[in-house]
């Protein structure tokens, strides 16, 4: 499946419709800046999110999945197959991220607590025994933001209100309270403020 051909695809209907990513973003219930992941080919949109954003665009699923207008069935595979194919794509890609997430996060959680329990009983005390503690967990923080954005870049949030599903930007799910994976985001639905659950797909 050619990402780069369907985001053309996708930017080129959306222009055409003289909409902008922003939107385009509002009218599927995503952020602006998935869209323009997709226009970049850089993902392609939930299976679920598919059909909407046909009906917005006004072209055809096969249409949209081929990157290209007026598809015949001869030249091209049956929309069930693509569905099924990306669906299998995407789920594969989803639970290595998370399983990259976890091993990320446990391995430099085991790591600082071994650092610091080291730090603590080797290192004599002083000056220098806080700075290297206070390094240590510095430096802890770089794989934790790297877990994080993997953790945004995998399936979506759900709202518990409407059930619409969000996927925020960096920023905003950065400074969102949360516990474990579930975070207190805005929907762009119902734009009420609730616990959303992450749903990987």
């Amino acid at each position: 499946m050619d990402y780069n051909k369907i985001g053309k695809f996708i930017a080129t209907e959306r222009k055409a419709k003289k909409l902008t990513q922003a939107k385009l973003a509002e009218k599927v219930f995503v952020s602006e800046k998935t869209v323009s992941k997709w226009e970049n080919g850089k993902g392609l949109p939930d299976t679920n999110l598919l059909p909407k954003l046909c009906e917005v665009l006004g072209v055809g699923l096969n249409e949209l999945l081929n990157g290209e207008k007026n598809i015949t069935e001869n030249k091209n595979q049956n929309t069930e197959q693509l569905l099924l194919n990306m669906a299998k794509e995407l789920e594969m890609k989803n639970k290595t991220i998370w399983k990259s997430m976890w091993v990320i996060m446990t391995v430099s959680l085991i790591a600082l607590l071994t650092a610091l329990l080291l730090t603590a009983f080797l290192m004599p005390k002083g000056i220098w025994q806080l700075v290297s503690v206070l390094s240590l967990c510095i430096v802890f923080l770089i794989p934790c933001f790297y877990a994080f954005k993997l953790e945004i870049n995998i399936g979506v949030y759900k709202c518990k209100n409407c059930s619409c599903e969000i996927i925020p930007s960096y920023t905003e799910a950065l400074w969102a309270m949360h516990i474990g994976t579930t975070r207190y985001l805005k929907c762009p639905n119902c734009h009420k403020r609730t616990w959303c659950k992450k749903v990987i797909k």
